[in-house]
């Protein structure tokens, strides 16, 4: 089964994913935990690039094509063989947050992204996709807090909110396979919605 985490900056996936497999892991499933952009070698030099703060002049269309570089990368070299072994693969991010990021955040051509987006992963889907869910000044206070602030943290706020608007948008055009979790709630309370979740779709 292949699962997603996607959300706004600060939303908690990269908490919340190492639990999830730790805790699938224990029940007697075989996970593979991978992120984007990255989860490669080749995909950790695309994800520098990309998240460099001096970056500032990377275009909009080149962050399209250096995401989905990396993403093809991961798909050929790391999901789908693991797919094919019978693993979980718990993945944070993935195409969804090309949509919301690039689409909906920097207001460009959703239908053609699709197009894209199916060239590089050769038209594979997440079974499941959790989006995490939180305020985003709450989600970038979180991160400034981390002391993880990249080049896409740094764009205004607006922008933030029109990500967070479009990854809501996408849930509720395809209810089946997302799931909403509210990602305000204390962590483990959190957690605890995500692994009932996981566990109805992996029955």
């Amino acid at each position: 089964m292949f699962i997603t985490f996607e959300g706004p900056e600060g939303s908690g996936k990269s908490s919340q994913l190492p639990l999830l497999a730790a805790y699938l892991e224990n029940r007697g499933y075989e996970t593979v935990s991978t992120r984007e952009p990255g989860g490669t070698r080749i995909g950790n030099q695309v994800r520098e690039i990309l998240m460099r703060m001096d970056n500032t002049e990377l275009h909009p269309r080149t962050e399209i094509l250096l995401f989905q570089a990396a993403r093809a990368q991961l798909v050929e070299e790391v999901i789908l063989p693991s797919l094919e072994q019978g693993k979980v693969i718990l993945c944070d991010r993935y195409g969804d947050s090309t949509l919301a990021y690039q689409g909906y955040g920097h207001g460009l051509d959703l239908e053609r992204l699709k197009m894209i987006l199916d060239f590089a992963t050769g038209g594979l889907k997440p079974d499941l996709t959790i989006l995490l869910d939180v305020d985003v000044p709450v989600g970038l206070k979180r991160k400034k807090a981390k002391e993880e602030w990249n080049r896409m943290d740094a764009f205004e706020l607006s922008f933030h909110e029109r990500v967070r608007k479009g990854y809501h948008q996408l849930a509720h055009q395809d209810p089946v396979r997302w799931r909403v979790v509210d990602a305000s709630q204390p962590q483990q309370k959190v957690q605890d919605d995500i692994r009932q979740i996981v566990l109805e779709a992996l029955r």
